[in-house]
């Protein structure tokens, strides 16, 4: 078995992805604030990603990838997340759908082939189209109002997504949809971005999260071939959830809201260190009350850090997880950066929540993190009936 440390070396025998990410991140951080202001997709962003090879990060070395596993690019969307949590989030899912398209045995091999050559190529990003108004989740069961027609020349889709993050950029769009046969079949479909009867609406309006560009995306009677068809199985058969998928969303979910829990701690010691009130006649920093608090905020920190990389680097060197302690690291990880972000603005008074400091869009980004599929209710019934064996 390879383990995790002779795959991180095989990746650190590539460009250093990490110097590139750290490089790139200024730039991430300088232009995060007016894109979150007025909701704009950092199209930028992603251009410089896709030119210093990092779009390509999970995609195999074998198709002209780095080959990296969950560890490296739980790494790289730490650093990303914290700079702009935005392009961080879009950044993950496209990483998921690689690194699941590497380790599946169901994806056909020509289409995933073909997908990591464009990535390796240029800028062509993929995500999952899942999330529906009326069914909402997937994961929380039911079947999707999307429909897949087959007919003798190609299937015919028509449906509506929500939450569709990426979208003004994706190039793939993974759909999840129902098939019109006599006993319904549920799965992905494979499509290409902006084929005849595909129209994005921009509806995205969010508290967090602004930049992400998750928007409807409408398909109403769109054209893709037979073999578009990804993984189609009877509903029946999705009960339980795919470990690697399962294992490596919530890793990388994980990472990016840590990341914004960092960068609110990185601002709240600069805060500290210069925040002179004419009261006291010393730094904030000077408090022990102050100090307290950021000593909690470093431990919260310190736990979120080796939960993400001692299971991510367990995901490489291929042991067996579960789902419900999947789902375990993200609750605890998710909420400890939340607390982390709430105990900042504890500190800040008035400053952490006015619009000219990150530390209120840093706020309002962490919280995302407590409706991010899976929740925290879904996840805790899962264990308790688990252990309670019902």
């Amino acid at each position: 078995m390879v383990t995790s440390v002779a795959k991180e070396r095989t990746v650190r025998s590539e460009p250093d992805y990490i110097a590139r990410a750290e490089a790139l991140a200024e730039g991430f951080a300088a232009r995060a604030g007016e894109h979150d202001r007025i909701a704009s997709f950092p199209f930028e962003n992603f251009r410089e990603l896709s030119e210093a090879g990092l779009l390509s990060l999970t995609v195999p070395a074998a198709y002209g990838g780095a080959g990296a596993g969950a560890r490296y690019a739980a790494r790289v969307l730490g650093i990303v997340g914290k700079a702009c949590a935005s392009t961080a989030l879009v950044l993950s899912m496209h990483y998921i759908n690689h690194l699941v398209m590497a380790r599946s045995q169901i994806w056909p091999v020509r289409l995933s082939r073909k997908l990591a050559q464009e990535t390796v190529e240029g800028l062509a990003l993929i995500n999952a189209l899942r999330v529906e108004p009326e069914l909402g989740s997937p994961a929380r069961g039911g079947l999707p109002a999307t429909i897949a027609r087959r007919t003798e020349t190609g299937w015919r889709l028509s449906g509506h997504k929500i939450y569709s993050t990426g979208s003004p950029i994706l190039k793939w769009y993974l759909v999840w949809a129902r098939t019109d046969e006599a006993e319904p079949r549920v799965g992905q479909f494979l499509v290409p971005a902006g084929l005849p009867g595909t129209r994005i609406v921009e509806t995205w309006d969010h508290h967090g999260l602004r930049a992400s560009g998750s928007h409807d995306v409408i398909f109403d009677d769109v054209v893709i071939p037979l073999d578009a068809e990804v993984d189609v199985r009877k509903p029946a058969d999705w009960r339980a959830p795919d470990p690697a998928q399962a294992t490596v969303h919530t890793i990388f979910v994980a990472a990016i809201y840590d990341g914004i829990a960092r960068a609110a701690r990185d601002w709240l010691v600069t805060f500290l260190k210069t925040r002179v009130p004419a009261n006291l006649g010393a730094p904030l920093a000077s408090l022990p009350r102050a100090q307290e608090i950021l000593g909690g905020i470093e431990a919260r920190l310190a736990v979120n850090a080796r939960l993400i990389d001692s299971f991510a680097s367990d995901f490489d060197d291929g042991l067996p997880l579960s789902a419900i302690e999947s789902n375990i690291v993200k609750l605890t990880v998710t909420n400890n950066a939340v607390a982390a972000v709430e105990d900042a603005l504890s500190l800040t008074s008035n400053h952490g929540l006015s619009r000219k400091n990150p530390l209120e869009r840093h706020y309002r980004d962490v919280l995302c993190g407590r409706v991010h599929t899976p929740q925290d209710d879904t996840t805790k019934i899962i264990a308790g009936r688990s252990a309670l064996g019902v």
